[in-house]
């Protein structure tokens, strides 16, 4: 796979991620569904506690990557859904640094959203991934 980035500005890689990439060569695609700061028994965790749900979160997608037999390397897109930006960029630290030591900065979207599926979680992190 190659990775080839896409950025007429480059404000964006300051904050951590690229306005596009493109992915070339034989490749394998991972669509990941939402990760939320889940227990491995289906249980939320972190009420009221952004920054513990961001890493969960982060974990959890980490989880289902190392499961394909990838890493956060892999992952070329980014979506991430909260219901309180404010508070996520007060944390976003938390994201920005774990995709900084791994040397990658996926496209990304963030949406403010009413709610998530469940009502006590706060953030949920949707990938792609090329291998």
């Amino acid at each position: 796979m190659e990775r080839t980035v896409v950025n007429p500005w480059t404000w964006s890689v300051g904050m951590g991620y690229n306005q596009g990439e493109i992915v070339s060569g034989n490749a394998r695609t991972l669509y990941c569904s939402g990760q939320t700061a889940m227990s491995g028994e289906g249980e939320p965790q972190h009420a009221d506690d952004m920054a513990a749900q961001l890493a969960l979160s982060l974990e959890n997608l980490e989880a289902v990557l190392g499961e394909a037999g990838m890493s956060l390397v892999n992952l070329v897109r980014l979506n991430v859904y909260t219901t309180d930006v404010d508070l996520l960029f007060q944390h976003y630290g938390v994201l920005a640094s774990r995709l900084g030591a791994a040397g990658v900065a996926p496209t990304t979207t963030m949406l403010g959203v009413t709610r998530l599926a469940i009502p006590t979680l706060m953030v949920e992190l949707e990938g792609t991934a090329v291998a």
